[in-house]
């Protein structure tokens, strides 16, 4: 119980029996870093403060206090709001592009034996129909394939609290339901995309290397002059997006569009990397581009997105529309069973590395002296016989490699530095 406190507070939507945030006495405030003290306000003494969504870092409007539901007196506000879950902070590594989704966290802990993994949301329902007035084209190769949708008649109005309260547990803002849906699936599922307000596109699309002084207006209220090299997303009138980097503003979706185009494309890590250093451009997209995302889920990312746009803003999509192909990524690793054991030291047994390497999504086919290993479309990374090893090892654990001394040498006298 804080029992009664005179609170001084000027918001102009304060009245009797709302339920507020309070800031005590000693109370950092998450935005500025302000520490709450006992204060007059005008001659009156106040022992706290009303706080706003933003002055908690909690986004929305600054202008009035932050309105809560029903809720017991005194209760962490943190708690009330439904933000008290565990924080999970992972440190990727540039090899593992595939853990820059919480799917692919969450499938390294399945096959730890953490969990279980979800399968993805069924696709079967989504339908199409028609075809898109809006064609694409690729004349680049920085881009390898881009698929396209037409989705009429949306509302792209507020996202649903759940997704607005998941996003906010990672730090994103919600904007609309059109543009969260598009950030909730790259962090989420690791698929960066775009969507574009059909009716502000001029003509076809067509993904080309930008022309030389090419200026380019981004979202976020900045201007660019583009390179030759650089990889643009255009329309008649010119780059409508800086591809897997940002979109720009003359082509982005407001609370008013009732016509989209999405984009799910493939771009070049090192392309993207390049355009990124040279404009100083730093996004989520650009993050996850330039290490490589998944080329085999450029298909099923469009059909998610299409659901999660369906299912949240209505509309009637259009068959895709493609553009280039995926690259082929399959590659068999041959491993012989002995070797784990060589290269580690530890004797796995045989159905536990292969119930490890398929949990991971490794394709596994048995031989005589071992396996044929088909690494998933994800793992870029994985390449030969000791990348597998160290995928079982991993998950069977580190702490499972016995300690062995090192063979002592013989001592000659004097240090070897001396020598």
């Amino acid at each position: 119980d804080i029992g009664e406190l005179q609170i001084v507070c000027g918001a102009p939507n304060a009245r009797a029996g709302l339920y507020v945030a309070l800031a005590k006495e000693g109370t950092v405030i998450p935005n500025g870093g302000m520490v709450i003290k006992k204060t007059r306000i005008r001659g009156v003494e106040s022992c706290g403060m009303l706080c706003s969504a933003d002055e908690l870092n909690l986004g929305g409007d600054s202008s009035g206090i932050i309105e809560l539901p029903e809720a017991p007196i005194g209760e962490s506000i943190v708690k009330t709001l439904g933000l008290d879950d565990p924080v999970i902070d992972v440190a990727v590594t540039p090899n593992r592009p595939d853990a820059l989704g919480v799917r692919g966290i969450a499938r390294d802990l399945a096959a730890a034996g953490m969990g279980t993994l979800k399968p993805l949301p069924d696709i079967a329902g989504v339908k199409s129909g028609g075809t898109s007035p809006i064609s694409v084209s690729i004349a680049t190769p920085a881009c390898r394939q881009f698929i396209g949708c037409y989705i009429k008649g949306v509302k792209g109005g507020a996202s649903p609290d759940w997704m607005k309260k998941r996003l906010a547990a990672i730090g994103q803002k919600s904007i609309s339901a059109l543009v969260d849906i598009t950030n909730y699936i790259t962090i989420d599922l690791g698929r960066p995309l775009h969507v574009y307000d059909a009716k502000k596109l001029k003509g076809h699309i067509k993904v080309r290397d930008a022309k030389a002084s090419e200026s380019f207006a981004a979202l976020g209220d900045k201007d660019y002059t583009l390179s030759p090299g650089m990889c643009v997303i255009a329309d008649d009138s010119g780059a409508v997006s800086l591809g897997g980097i940002i979109g720009g503003r003359d082509s982005a979706c407001s609370p008013e569009t009732t016509e989209i185009f999405l984009e799910v494309a493939l771009f070049e890590p090192a392309s993207i990397a390049k355009t990124g250093r040279a404009l100083q451009i730093d996004s989520d997209a650009r993050y996850r581009f330039e290490r490589g995302i998944d080329p085999a889920f450029v298909e099923t990312g469009a059909q998610l997105a299409v659901k999660m746009i369906s299912d949240l803003c209505g509309g009637q999509a259009s068959d895709f529309v493609t553009a280039g192909n995926a690259p082929e990524w399959k590659r068999t690793i041959t491993l012989p069973r002995e070797r784990i054991a060589d290269l580690s030291g530890v004797n796995v047994p045989k159905e536990t590395a292969e119930d490890i390497l398929r949990k991971l999504g490794f394709t596994i086919e048995a031989g005589v002296s071992g396996w044929n290993v088909v690494p998933p479309s994800w793992r870029a990374d994985v390449e030969g016989e000791a990348d597998v090893i160290e995928e079982i090892l991993r998950i069977y654990g580190y702490d499972n490699i016995p300690a062995t001394p090192l063979p002592k040498l013989p001592s000659i006298g004097r240090p070897v530095w001396d020598l």
